[in-house]
């Protein structure tokens, strides 16, 4: 990776420094976090049968990879710093863009920084005990501080400082932790293939593989709610698109990394989740200690010792998934300000690093403010209805925008459009139908959080003008 100098500085005054090994490394490093490690667990108790739950896995990489295929589209012809942000603007117009942003200030980009900085606590309390969700610093209850809340908000303000040196120093550490996470994600799928096979397990999981699936309404339900697990561990794929303005040669790159970044971590997911049905009975992944699959996975394979090991893997991949969530979001921030939709500093660079400083701050303090706010599952259950909605919002845009601008450059072409984006739109909105009548204590506030944008993006026109 060559070093960047003076002359790459775009008119926007970002950093052209982002070449294809560091976009496809940030779409992987922002996609595997802690989910795969933890959520299986989760899943299973909700669908109680191993084919149920590897087809939770493959529906939710066949719709990530579709919706991947149709932002590169909209990516290669706008390819502007927001990404997303600036698709539901020009597609349907200024407000969608607002409540996008919003969203992803209040919940979206946020809520997930704060669910994997919790992630990484939870599990660094392997090595250091203190850390725990019942050791109180202040307070008790919902209202007070664990020690876990507090390493999960330490991590939060490191990267975001990190973060404020510039793009190369944002692109290093996550190239760096993604190449060591996937790497820990490989070993552990070899481990669950060769060292850990068990007889027992393969027993258990593959007679009777399909139990308890009644090819019903029943059971299309129980695999739709399940699917948030799944899907938020496949979430962030976009965020390179938030980028755009410092992505080298755009047009070819973004649709690339988004292609490459989403294959390769679907695959692996779903290679995972196999390996643990290799090692583990189904009982045993669904009652694993504090939901740690991976962790109890590995220890079946190589003996306690294995646990540890583990356990640095995962706070390897939530550390470098937290530094690429906070790289990326604050550039949506920036792209609102510079329409006069957010705070006037936001849409200022440090001078010398070309980074959104301010926009980072904001959003560690928010990010900080959540992980205060509840369970991992819970903050899980609240982002992912508001993710879907605008990523189903931003994929119908891609067809208002071959109707309304037909003459727009567009480099690369969705793939399988207009049936592929079609069936993602479908499938994505019987979910958010699902959620809000089978999980309606986070989905219902995260849907008015969106509907509370509306009047604010009024107010923000008004002072504006």
């Amino acid at each position: 990776m060559a070093t960047t100098t003076q002359s790459s500085v775009a008119g926007s005054g970002f950093v052209k420094g982002l070449g294809l090994i560091d976009s496809t490394a940030l779409v992987i490093g922002s996609m595997i976090g802690s989910g795969v490690f933890i959520v299986a667990a989760d899943i299973s108790r909700q669908v109680q049968s191993p084919g149920l739950l590897m087809m939770t896995w493959f529906m939710t990489a066949i719709l990530t990879l579709i919706a991947a295929l149709s932002y590169g589209e909209l990516a290669a012809a706008m390819p502007r710093a927001g990404g997303q942000y600036v698709y539901l603007r020009e597609a349907l117009g200024p407000i969608w863009g607002f409540l996008y942003g919003w969203t992803l200030f209040l919940v979206i980009q946020t809520g997930t920084i704060a669910a994997v900085a919790v992630a990484f606590a939870k599990f660094s309390g392997i090595f250091f005990p203190w850390i725990s969700a019942s050791h109180y610093l202040a307070g008790s209850g919902k209202i007070g501080l664990t020690t876990q809340q507090l390493v999960a908000i330490s991590v939060i303000v490191f990267l975001t400082l990190l973060n404020t040196r510039g793009i190369r120093t944002g692109a290093v550490v996550q190239t760096t932790f993604t190449v060591a996470k996937a790497s820990a994600l490989a070993l552990l799928v070899l481990l669950g293939f060769i060292a850990g096979r068990n007889p027992q397990a393969l027993a258990s999981n593959f007679t009777g593989f399909w139990r308890n699936a009644g090819w019903n309404f029943d059971c299309v339900r129980l695999v739709g709610v399940a699917m948030v697990g799944a899907l938020f561990s496949a979430d962030a794929w976009n965020n390179i698109t938030f980028t755009a303005g410092e992505v080298k040669n755009p047009r070819r790159n973004l649709p690339l990394s988004l292609g490459l970044g989403v294959t390769v971590v679907c695959v692996l997911y779903i290679l995972a989740n196999f390996s643990y049905l290799n090692v583990l009975t189904f009982d045993q992944i669904k009652n694993a200690a504090e939901d740690r699959v991976a962790a109890a996975a590995a220890a079946r394979a190589l003996g306690p010792g294995a646990v540890q090991w583990m356990a640095a893997a995962i706070m390897i991949s939530t550390f470098g998934c937290a530094n690429g969530l906070i790289l990326a979001g604050a550039r949506v921030y920036y792209a609102m300000a510079q329409d006069k939709l957010f705070f006037r500093r936001a849409a200022t660079l440090d001078p010398v690093h070309h980074a959104p400083r301010f926009s980072l701050a904001t959003q560690c303090v928010w990010a900080a403010i959540l992980t205060l706010s509840g369970r991992y599952s819970d903050l899980l259950d609240y982002v992912i209805f508001a993710v879907l909605l605008f990523y189903i919002l931003t994929i119908g845009g891609l067809f208002v925008l071959r109707r309304t601008r037909p003459g727009l450059e567009r480099p690369y072409r969705a793939f399988g459009y207009p049936v592929l984006p079609a069936i993602y739109i479908l499938s994505a909105a019987a979910i958010e139908i699902l959620l809000l009548i089978y999980k309606p204590n986070y989905t219902w506030p995260g849907l008015i959080i969106v509907l509370l944008g509306v009047p604010v993006y009024f107010v923000w026109k008004s002072q504006a003008r």
